[in-house]
């Protein structure tokens, strides 16, 4: 079932997907604040900034530490880069756009990160790939975005709707999301099964199955300026059954914090 593991170390390449993972949710959040800031758009515009955040990870004893990066994003007409997230433009009708999706997601861990995953196999962080649409209305803006793992670690397929809405309270915005996460049974496998070779007194053998995430969040920003903002987001992700029940896990759901700043050019 999982014959094709990796036992390198990849300490860069987890530390890149964590930042990664993070960038998108601000790549995100500067979308849906800047009015001007359309699919089709035939200007080009970018943004610069840094992002302090605390965000865990649902394995037992799992090393969770508070961190700070920078944030970059860019748009045009064809594509738009976000932290971690490529898409590639393929037309609107109306109010509704579609695209083309490349991002790179920090699920993974070492064995090293939690004395409960000792005599684990590394699980790796994934590229993944697929297509969204995208439906801006009067009252909500609402996603659909399927993707594929193209680094064919977990072979696993994930498909999330979402929807969320700018509330302006004078200069601040409040921007509540809901978003609802499929995740197939090769990927909760690959992130939170336990095969035989893994297998010790406190740690029994699971086979994972398909279940549903459910995320609740909510962004609070401030302008500075014209062209200066400042963030908080927090969130909460509740995991499904077949995520709960893994030997793993010890907890029913996550909380993020995270607090920045950025400047758009």
């Amino acid at each position: 079932m999982h014959a094709a593991f990796s036992y390198r170390r990849q300490s860069t390449g987890l530390v890149v997907a964590m930042l990664c993972g993070h960038l998108a949710l601000i790549g995100t959040a500067q979308a849906q604040d800047a009015p001007d800031m359309q699919e089709n758009k035939d200007s080009s515009s970018w943004s610069v900034g840094v992002m302090a955040m605390s965000n865990t990870k649902p394995y037992k004893n799992f090393d969770n530490k508070n961190q700070i990066w920078p944030l970059v994003t860019y748009e045009n007409r064809w594509v738009r880069v976000m932290g971690p997230g490529l898409d590639v433009k393929l037309g609107r009708t109306g109010s509704v756009s579609y695209a083309l999706t490349l991002s790179y997601a920090g699920d993974g861990y070492q064995s090293g990160d939690s004395p409960y995953l000792a005599g684990m196999h590394d699980r790796n962080s994934s590229v993944w790939v697929g297509g969204k649409v995208h439906w801006r209305n009067d009252w909500a803006n609402m996603g659909a975005t399927w993707q594929g793992d193209a680094s064919s670690y977990s072979q696993g397929q994930k498909f999330q709707l979402s929807i969320d809405k700018r509330f302006a309270a004078g200069p601040i915005g409040i921007s509540p999301k809901l978003a609802v996460t499929w995740l197939d049974k090769n990927y909760v496998d690959y992130y939170y099964g336990v095969t035989a070779s893994e297998v010790r007194a406190d740690r029994p053998s699971y086979t994972g199955s398909a279940t549903t995430n459910t995320e609740l969040s909510i962004r609070v920003d401030y302008p500075i300026s014209r062209a200066d903002m400042v963030f908080l987001d927090t969130g909460v992700t509740r995991f499904g059954n077949a995520i709960q029940d893994s030997p793993l896990i010890d907890r029913s759901s996550v909380t993020a914090v995270r607090i920045g700043y950025v400047h758009r050019f």
